[in-house]
């Protein structure tokens, strides 16, 4: 089926990769370079014989999905062109193979669920904001139940947890220099899974941390950002 057949939407499919390059290179690999075109939510590719060659990247905008199929048709990439195009949405053979099938009336429901959990937080949020006086970048986030310990004040360096051990520095400044005020990312070698962010000042900071707040570099992994203690 070509492209043109199917509905733009915000994964695309690819194919005719090198079959050589190991899964979890190809991942990073993929994820690095399709990064430019806009957010990334996953990144799928699989071992067994049926798929291999084939990998899926989940955009968070359709856009971004346009311009990647549009700007990396036939694009060389460890010495064979790739061919994408959009996905069907998200192929059920490939949600069986990692494990994240679900029934589509049964999934409808647990989004339409998802979908009214968020938009509650984000109403509770703009209660407190606007009765309390709170700003934004103080509501406390990702805080755990019956946690009694003060968020730090906002400031210019981010502490980023729920990081997969796996994270890359590479990854991490792929995400973050896209925000203005960027300047380095620190890794802590003895701790994997955490990391500390810095921007010029503590307004580009809680841009960055507004726009990546619970992102996802795995499906199991939504990070978790507050600003560092001092």
């Amino acid at each position: 089926m070509l492209s043109g057949d199917i509905l733009p939407n915000q994964t695309i499919y690819i194919n005719n990769l090198n079959e050589k390059v190991k899964k979890e290179e190809l991942k990073r690999s993929l994820y690095a370079l399709f990064s430019q075109y806009g957010r990334i939510l996953d990144v799928v590719a699989l071992k067994t014989p049926k798929l291999r060659g084939q990998a899926w990247v989940v955009f968070a905008e359709v856009t971004a999905a346009s311009n990647a199929v549009r700007q990396m048709q036939r694009f060389p990439f460890y010495d064979k062109p790739m061919r994408i195009q959009y996905a069907k949405s998200k192929s059920d053979c490939v949600a069986k193979e990692d494990g994240t099938f679900v029934p589509r009336e049964k999934k409808k429901k647990q989004e339409e669920k998802a979908a009214e959990k968020k938009r509650r937080a984000e109403e509770a949020q703009q209660s407190a904001q606007t009765n309390g006086g709170m700003p934004s970048s103080q509501v406390p986030r990702q805080a755990k139940p019956g946690s009694q310990e003060p968020a730090a004040a906002p400031n210019n360096i981010l502490f980023i947890q729920n990081l997969p051990h796996e994270t890359t520095k590479m990854v991490l400044e792929i995400l973050f220099q896209q925000y203005p005020g960027f300047n380095e990312v620190r890794m802590i070698e003895a701790k994997p899974g955490i990391a500390f962010v810095e921007f010029s000042d503590d307004v580009q900071s809680s841009i960055a941390m507004q726009a990546l707040q619970g992102f996802k570099i795995t499906p199991q992994n939504p990070m978790a950002i507050t600003y560092a203690k001092k």
